[in-house]
C-alpha cells in the first residue's frame, strides 16, 4: 500500500500507483478530494501533455500546486492519464 502524507494527514493511499521518472501517480478515486482545491496552473511535458494542477489545504494551511494530473496525455503516457501524483512536501510512504 502507498499512501501520500501532507501535514501529518493521509491524502491518498493506493495499491496500484503507477510510477514515472520517480513520482507514484495514484488513480484519482484515490485521493481525499476534501484536501484538493483545483489550481489554475498548467504546465507542459513535451512527452506527456499538459499537466493540470491542484492545490492542497488543510488546517488553515495551503500548499499550492502540490499535486497533479494529466487530463488528457499522449499515447506514450496512457498509463497515467487522470491519475495524480505529488511533489512540495508530500511524502510517498509504502507499507
Amino acid at each position: 500500500m502507498k499512501r501520500a502524507i501532507w501535514n501529518n494527514t493521509v491524502i491518498a493511499e493506493s495499491e496500484k500507483t503507477v510510477v514515472i521518472e520517480g513520482n507514484h501517480y495514484f488513480p484519482e478515486e484515490t485521493i481525499k478530494k476534501e484536501y484538493f482545491k483545483d489550481s489554475d496552473t498548467h504546465t507542459t511535458c513535451p512527452w506527456k501533455g499538459v499537466a493540470s494542477y491542484y492545490s492542497l489545504e488543510m488546517d488553515g494551511q495551503t500548499n499550492k500546486d502540490a499535486a497533479w494530473y494529466y487530463p488528457k496525455t499522449s499515447e506514450l503516457a496512457k498509463s497515467i492519464e487522470g491519475k495524480v501524483a505529488f511533489w512540495k512536501g508530500v511524502q510517498v510512504v509504502e507499507d
